[in-house]
Order: structure tokens, then C-alpha cells, then sequence
């Protein structure tokens, strides 16, 4: 733990001051967790999921139904909250390295128009301590160390709390798609740390000025690992099987697993398999769910649970064995559709939409914030605030939302698509081919639709909306008006930051 971000915990804890906040700006509360299927809470009509902190939170807000990471790998996402702009234009097209300075940063904009910002839990920045305008962080990098001589505050507070002890027993790497239960007690994983630092600040914030506070959690993303007190709420609960696509075939080779790696991004593990995966993934999302409850609870007995923005989303998703796929990068539902909720401040009268189908994205989050910190918007800035779509006001709104990854795992994980969250155009960039799904009729995206009759018409509307989005980036993207396939992918665009 940093010496300054200590010191205020000890000083805010014994100082006792009262507290007296400006009502005239809301609070601000981000909560993210880190590789969460859209479809896995219990508000997104999800019966096998227990989430019911979360569930609550979107009862007193609005539910973006058709929410979507645009770039579905941790570090562009995470570029694109950050910065509330599209892949091609913060310029991380793949998994890749956060630059050190963009032209907007959540943090620094807020900081800048009189909050106080604190980020606890996982960033995934790169150098790691980069603070890109917050106060102070306290971090948990999922073990993860690229700095020299880095330790996150968490494993800092591990080695104090239990020392030498390791805190990878279950011997679960960050990427497989393993599970088993965790093997410390309960109140030395990660996610419950994350929590308890979260709420011993609300419960300390003396500060007269705003609050903005990002809470991020490391799971549910692998290793899936619950205490077995949120297994055991799993245990008379029939998981749903993969949805397995009838354009899958490639990859439905059985495998066994106990001789097949663990960090596979494609596989046919068997049924059994993916469900006692999912089981211990959904156990994951529960333990968070407890936490946010907690935090929620802080926030009420300090008294800014009504003055407060708050929203919950994700990174990106995860396949969980769908298609036979495992892990993220993909256009599909599993890795892109990702959760997104919004609990509006009390003095948002008209914010009262329920369930919302506009396409929205996480560069929609910045400007929703600047909105609530009465900061303009620039014209350059790729996001909208959702305000206006819960006030019921959807003019201007973009008809698809745009997503893409950089080559990754295999050479045909090249692609484009569009979506309005009922149909998805899928257009890859490496072999030329393209898919099209009916996401009302076929939600699981279980048939490529491109070649059948009555769906051509919107193919061609598709592909030529694909054609103009893509147009900005010359004709090594789109040739005279048609779509142009690459054999060597791009990683960044030309707008990616210099180093400074």
C-alpha cells in the first residue's frame, strides 16, 4: 500500500469529522467487474444465477438491455471506458498496452470538475501505479506484475494478514477455464477484499466535494474460484449447456480434459465440463454480488445513496464453452453483450425508463458522468450520455453499435461487426467470410443467417453500414465501396497515443 493512501485511511479513520457534503453534483459510482457475460444476473432474466444486490440496484434505475464492449479483450475495453471513445479512435484495435496519456481520462475530467477520485481493485493499466487522474489507488492485478519490483496493495495486504502464504492454491491459472473452490477462508479473497476497502472509504469520506469512486473487481474472470459458501448456493441448481451453433463443426473435436490445456481458446471439453465451469463462474458473480450489497449499505448509512450515480457493467464477457469457444475476443454474445445499469441520482425526475434496447457501449460511460458533473461533452468524444435514453428521448442515437478485435488466438479471430442488439452483421477481416444473426429469433446465435433469402436485404443494409463505418480508415479497410480483407492484422491505430 502506497504511504499517502495509508495515511488517509488512518487519518480518515480516526478524525471522526463530521460529514457534510454539497448536494449540488451527485456522486459518482463505478462499479466493474472483469470478463461478465451480459446474460448473467438475475434482472437479465437469468434463473440460474442468485444476484440479488445487483437485481435491487437495477430496480431503482434503468437496464440497458443491448450493452456491448466494443473491443472485447480487458485492455481496449478499459481504453474505451477510460476514455469514452471508439477502438479506432483511442487506438487499441486488440489486446494491447493502456497508453499513459489520452486527451480524455475519466478520472482526471471528474478530478478536474471538483471530485475526489479513488479507483480500488483492479485498473489494468500499464505502468500499473498510473493514476490517470485518480487521487489515489489501491490495487488488486489479479497477480498479474509487468512493473518492476510491482505488488499490488492487495497481495501487500495478504502478506500482513497471512504471511507466506500463497495465494494461488487452487493452482487455477488467470486464464483457464478450470474451476475449483477456493482453498483460504472466505475474508482473504480478493473479492471480498476489494469490497471491504470500498466501504471503509465511503464510511470514512469526510471530503466536502463529490465523490467518484471505482470499485473493480478482478472476478468473475478466471480463476474460477468461489469460497465453497457461494459453490454450496449452487449445488441443486441444473446449469443450462453450451449453446452450441449449427457453424461451429470446426471446432467440436471432443477433447479430454484432463490432457488438453487449460487456457484453450477453442475446445469441445464436454458438457459436464463447461457446466461445472459455469457453475463455479455463476458462484463467482454471487460473491461479488454479496460485496456490491455491502457497498450499497455504506453508501445508505452515510447518506449518499440518493445523491449518487451509480453503474454497474463489465469489461467484456466470456464464452463459457458457447461454440465450443472459451475466454473473450470473439463477436459473439457471450464475450461482447456485456451487463449495464444505471441507478440515477433523486434529482433525475425524468430518468425513470425501466429497460432499455438502444444500443449503448462503455464510451458511453464518461459522458454520462460528465453529464451528472454538469461538464460539456465535446463534439470528438465517440459516447452519449444514456441520460437522455432514460428521460425516453432517443434522438440522435446510433442505430449499431460498433465492435472489433485484433487477430487473436487464430488467425480467422479477425473481425468487424455491427449490432443493434437484435440483429448482428459479423464481417472478418482475415478470411473474407461473414455471418449474420437474428439476436430476437435466435438469441444464442445458433444459425448464420447471411445466405437465407428473406435475410438479404438486411445483409446488404448491414455490410453497406459496415462499408461506411469502416471508410474513415482508407482503403486498406474499404476499396472502391467494398470491403477489403487483410492478411496482417492491426494492433493500434494511427490515433494511439505516443509515448510521452
Amino acid at each position: 500500500m502506497e504511504k499517502s493512501c495509508l495515511a488517509s485511511f488512518i487519518l480518515l479513520s480516526a478524525s471522526g469529522i463530521a460529514f457534510a457534503q454539497k448536494p449540488n453534483l451527485p456522486n459518482i459510482i463505478l462499479i466493474v467487474t472483469d470478463q461478465h457475460r451480459g446474460d448473467a444476473l438475475g434482472c437479465m432474466g437469468n434463473t440460474e444465477v442468485i444476484t440479488p444486490n445487483i437485481d435491487r440496484l437495477a430496480e431503482d434505475g434503468s437496464i440497458f438491455m443491448n450493452a456491448y464492449s466494443s473491443c472485447p479483450s480487458s485492455t481496449p475495453a478499459r481504453a474505451g471506458l477510460l476514455t469514452g471513445l471508439s477502438p479506432w479512435h483511442h487506438g487499441m484495435l486488440g489486446y494491447g498496452v493502456v497508453a499513459e496519456k489520452y486527451k480524455y481520462e475519466m478520472p482526471q475530467m471528474l478530478n478536474d470538475a471538483g471530485y475526489y477520485t479513488f479507483g480500488i481493485g483492479k485498473m489494468h493499466w500499464f505502468p500499473q501505479r498510473s493514476k490517470h487522474g485518480f487521487h489515489g489507488t489501491l490495487l488488486d492485478e489479479s497477480g498479474r506484475i509487468e512493473d518492476p519490483n510491482f505488488t499490488s496493495d492487495y497481495r501487500q495486504w495478504l502478506n500482513i494478514k497471512a504471511p507466506g502464504i500463497n495465494p494461488d492454491l487452487t493452482g487455477i491459472g488467470w486464464n483457464d477455464n478450470s474451476a475449483a473452490e477456493y482453498k483460504l477462508p472466505e475474508e482473504l479473497h480478493p473479492t471480498h477484499w476489494t469490497g471491504e476497502v470500498a466501504c471503509q472509504l465511503i464510511e470514512n469520506y469526510s471530503i466536502d466535494k463529490p465523490l467518484f469512486l471505482k470499485v473493480s473487481f478482478a472476478r468473475p474472470h478466471s480463476p474460477y474460484d468461489p469460497p465453497k459458501r457461494f459453490y454450496d448456493m449452487y449445488k441443486d441448481i441444473e446449469i443450462e449447456a453450451p449453446a452450441t451453433g449449427e457453424w461451429c463443426e470446426r471446432f467440436a473435436k471432443q477433447l479430454d480434459p484432463e490432457k488438453t490445456s487449460k487456457e484453450i481458446a477453442f475446445g469441445n471439453m464436454g458438457e459436464d465440463y463447461a457446466k461445472n465451469s459455469k457453475k463455479h463462474y455463476y458462484a463467482n458473480i454471487t460473491f461479488i454480488d454479496e460485496e456490491i450489497g455491502k457497498i450499497i449499505k455504506a453508501l445508505k448509512d452515510k447518506g449518499i445513496y440518493e445523491n449518487s450515480i451509480i453503474v454497474f457493467t463489465s469489461d467484456h464477457g466470456d464464452m463459457m464453452g458457447d461454440h465450443y469457444h472459451w475466454r473473450k475476443t470473439y463477436p459473439y454474445e457471450g464475450s461482447a453483450h456485456i451487463p449495464f445499469l444505471v441507478k440515477w441520482p433523486e434529482s433525475y425526475k425524468e430518468a425513470e425508463k425501466k429497460n432499455i434496447e438502444q444500443p449503448v457501449e462503455l464510451r458511453d460511460i464518461l459522458p454520462t458522468f460528465l453529464d451528472a458533473a454538469n461538464v460539456e461533452i465535446l463534439e470528438d468524444m465517440d459516447g452519449k450520455s444514456v441520460r437522455q435514453l432514460a428521460e425516453g428521448n432517443s434522438e440522435g442515437w446510433r442505430k449499431y453499435i460498433d465492435l472489433e478485435h485484433a487477430t487473436c488466438y487464430d488467425n480467422n479471430n479477425y473481425w468487424c461487426a455491427l449490432t443493434d442488439g437484435k440483429i448482428k452483421y459479423v464481417w472478418n477481416l482475415y478470411n473474407g467470410s461473414e455471418q449474420l444473426f437474428d439476436l430476437v429469433k435466435d438469441p444464442h446465435e445458433l444459425h448464420n443467417c447471411i445466405n437465407d433469402r428473406k435475410y438479404r436485404k438486411q445483409a446488404e443494409e448491414m455490410r453497406n453500414a459496415m462499408i461506411e463505418h469502416l471508410s474513415e480508415r482508407g482503403e486498406d479497410f474499404v476499396k472502391d465501396g467494398k470491403l477489403v480483407t487483410r492478411e496482417k492484422t492491426m494492433l493500434y491505430s494511427p490515433n494511439y497515443p505516443k509515448k510521452l
